[in-house]
């Protein structure tokens, strides 16, 4: 009776043995086709990304467009109205995700048209024409960096990355400011967009994110009275000049729905960061240290986009610089004027979206915005030694609309009102523009 039970007991094992390798097998071979199935949806092309932006403007300025309508306003109180036509930002990205981990991420971006050497008046005396050589190159390489992502809180990239210092540079697609143009401050002062082959480490984590950077310092043969730094990030050679490293960061949190409030920060030596001759006796100690502190928000909710920043910059031995970058050989790439030690740049804007209150509008994803915004900034807030340009410090005040047809789109009109120390001429206009941001693919 054990014997027959054995035997029972053993045939059953062959059986049921035999039914869990089949069903193994079948469990495997299911694998394969689910990991076949995944491998052909994460194909080449869909690893691919292709996007951009692009902008196109259109302004009629209603005062004199003369260089000298600053040194003898009184001359030009009643000058012509003058317009231009514009593309000011056309950029396509490019991206490939490898796997692992291991991404690549580009944008090239054609400014004004074409190539970034253009010719300009300088706004003095003399009016001299001058040649200004952006980057070298004919399109700009605004990103190209490759990335490492350990964790999500833990990236590392290294390349051509946008500097993340201002609210203007962290988000400069035409899609997150009001105006046909970016807001004029930021815009002013610092460079914008502001881009540098850089090492980055970036994350986010929980309600905040951050990036700590590590870059060429600026040079400061190209600061200048009106624009402070920000043709300082260029170079008109074909590498660029890192006699001097630099520093920045950006810390952001979203702790309050439908908030965001970011810091950032630059630090980061300019002078000797040329390919000039700087090292005589009387430059001793002149290290040109340039500090950036910037803060910015933005709030959305109940219909309501409000935007805020607000930066203020310092430059030291801003007094040696100037007289230095004075005495240059007309044929460099300086600008030969007064620098200042300060500068400062603040805006607000508030924008409500009318079509929110139209469930069948709101329901198409349109948006008309209807916004205001104020602007004051001034590029020689402080001078170490002599007295700033009056004309370099105004206010900007905007009101306009923002139509968004589909996401993607948008279209723009404001009138904007710039206004100057009372014995200069005031500085209305008006703008129209369209401008497209998103993803092809």
């Amino acid at each position: 009776m054990n014997q027959r039970f054995t035997h029972f007991f053993l045939l059953l094992s062959m059986i049921a043995l035999s039914q869990s390798f089949a069903s193994a097998s079948n469990a495997d071979q299911a694998d394969s086709i689910v990991m076949a199935d995944v491998k052909s949806k994460v194909s080449a092309w869909e690893r691919l990304h292709v996007g951009g932006y692009g902008e196109v403007a259109m302004t009629r300025n209603f005062y004199s467009d003369s260089y000298l309508r600053y040194s003898e306003p009184e001359r030009y109180r009643n000058g012509g109205s003058h317009g231009r036509f514009d593309i000011p930002h056309v950029v396509i990205y490019l991206g490939y995700d490898f796997g692992k981990g291991w991404s690549f991420s580009s944008e090239i971006e054609f400014e004004h048209g074409g190539p970034e050497v253009a010719v300009e008046i300088e706004t003095e005396e003399a009016g001299e024409y001058e040649t200004e050589v952006e980057r070298g190159g004919e399109v700009t390489l605004e990103q190209f960096y490759i990335q490492k992502e350990f964790l999500p809180w833990l990236k590392l990239r290294a390349g051509m990355q946008v500097v993340p210092v201002g609210a203007t540079n962290a988000h400069h697609e035409p899609n997150q400011f009001f105006g046909v143009y970016r807001p004029e401050g930021e815009n002013t002062i610092l460079p914008c967009t502001w881009h540098e082959v850089s090492v980055s480490l970036s994350g986010r984590a929980g309600k905040w994110s951050y990036m700590a950077m590590f870059l060429p310092g600026l040079d400061s043969e190209r600061f200048g009275n009106q624009s402070w730094i920000h043709d300082g990030s260029a170079s008109p050679y074909e590498f660029k000049i890192a006699n001097n490293y630099a520093f920045a960061a950006r810390l952001v949190n979203y702790s309050v729905k439908g908030l965001r409030i970011g810091v950032s920060a630059y630090v980061g030596n300019s002078f000797r960061n040329t390919l000039y001759p700087t090292d005589s006796e009387k430059n001793k100690g002149i290290y040109g240290t340039v500090t950036i502190l910037s803060a910015d928000f933005k709030y959305e909710g109940h219909n309501w986009l409000i935007r805020g920043f607000g930066d203020w910059g310092h430059l030291t031995d801003a007094a040696h610089i100037s007289k230095f970058n004075i005495s240059m050989s007309k044929k460099s790439t300086s600008k030969r004027q007064e620098i200042a030690s300060d500068a400062i740049a603040t805006g607000v804007e508030a924008g409500y979206n009318i079509f929110g209150l139209i469930p069948g509008l709101s329901s198409l994803r349109q948006k008309l915005y209807l916004f205001g915004r104020y602007d004051y900034y001034d590029s020689m807030a402080r001078m170490e030694n002599s007295a700033p340009l009056g004309w370099c410090g105004r206010q900007k005040i905007m009101a306009g609309v923002n139509w968004f047809p589909i996401p993607q789109i948008v279209v723009k009109a404001d009138y904007s009102y710039g206004i100057l120390e009372r014995k200069y001429n005031n500085e209305p206009s008006v703008n129209i523009g369209v401008a497209y941001v998103g993803w092809f693919k």
